[in-house]
């Protein structure tokens, strides 16, 4: 489909090496503005629930939007009206942009990582696009605009500084970290926790009363598979999120899922070793690093007291392993 508008001898990507000074300047107006839609992107996105980054943001655009207007002037002064279509797709190892819609996915620091590295190679393709023109005055042009994409985080520091306060910031960073919790570490650890307690005795009950190796890891992997299933459809279905806040069901739903299953895998597959014993041991060793990694987590970002954290999952997958256990040896 790109062919039919490709122009005449133009091969469906160009070397930047080979790229006339028209090519260029018109290249660096499109670039620049597609830059100016992934801010206002950005900027739409965080609005909801971070409206003084949402303004950051506006604001980079806006200044996007006046490079694309010295660029314009310039190749209107020296080629006319006309701008070829030329965009970043079109030029082989050009730089890439990540596609707009994938801004749902990112949380705030990300967005800002994404900005600052979109600046730093605007200004390297500005420093090369300068050395490549013979036009004293669009050289000129091209070399202020490296500069201002160079100063460009510090501009953004600049606007950053106008909008956010250091309250401000500090309450964005807080709501994000509290976003990042609700959405993915809180509905993975119930899974992490459903899947590697409630496993443990149906596992180890199979591992004693069979002695069997293989049956046992067949019993794990379908528990283990089969309760990732059950939790990953429940934590997606039961919320939208929307009202809670807690962020995408199907997010949710994934973090929960894959948990789950990791949980229960990680004792089931000692058995895949055809010897019992050796397999029990090492299951058990897996067991109690998973026990004390929930903890670690409860206390790290659920700020659960240590203590009580290692009371509750400890004792209470002790419990669980020593139920199975007897189970399974009766």
């Amino acid at each position: 489909m790109l062919s039919r508008f490709a122009l005449p001898g133009f091969s469906r990507k160009r070397r930047f090496d080979d790229l006339s000074e028209q090519e260029i300047l018109a290249l660096a107006i499109s670039s620049e503005e597609e830059d100016g839609q992934i801010y206002r992107a950005y900027a739409e996105k965080l609005e909801p629930a971070y409206p003084q980054s949402a303004a950051v943001f506006r604001g980079m655009a806006a200044t996007e939007d006046e490079h694309r207007r010295r660029l314009i002037d310039m190749y209107k002064r020296r080629f006319g009206d006309f701008v070829v279509p030329m965009r970043r797709e079109h030029v082989s190892g050009y730089i890439t942009r990540n596609p707009v819609w994938l801004v749902e996915n990112l949380g705030l620091d990300r967005v800002r990582e994404e900005a600052e590295d979109m600046e730093r190679q605007a200004n390297a393709f500005y420093l090369a696009a300068a050395q490549r023109t013979t036009d004293a005055d669009t050289r000129k042009l091209l070399g202020d605009l490296a500069a201002a994409e160079a100063g460009h985080q510090r501009e953004a520091q600049a606007l950053t500084d106008t909008h956010l306060g250091s309250g401000e910031r500090e309450a964005e960073d807080a709501s994000a970290r509290r976003q990042f919790i609700l959405t993915w570490v809180q509905p993975g650890l119930a899974g992490l926790m459903d899947g590697s307690v409630s496993t443990l005795a149906p596992i180890f009950a199979t591992a004693f009363a069979t002695q069997n190796p293989w049956t046992t890891f067949l019993v794990g992997l379908s528990a283990s598979v089969g309760a990732g299933i059950s939790m990953g459809f429940t934590e997606a279905a039961h919320d939208d999120g929307k009202v809670s806040g807690r962020g995408s069901p199907w997010k949710r739903g994934f973090a929960s899922g894959i948990m789950t299953t990791i949980g229960g895998l990680g004792h089931a597959l000692p058995y895949l070793i055809p010897h019992f014993w050796t397999a029990t041991a090492i299951a058990l060793v897996v067991v109690f690093v998973e026990l004390w990694a929930i903890v670690w987590i409860q206390n790290r970002f659920m700020e659960t007291p240590f203590f009580r954290a290692a009371l509750q999952v400890v004792l209470g997958g002790a419990l669980v392993l020593a139920a199975g256990v007897l189970i399974g040896g009766a």
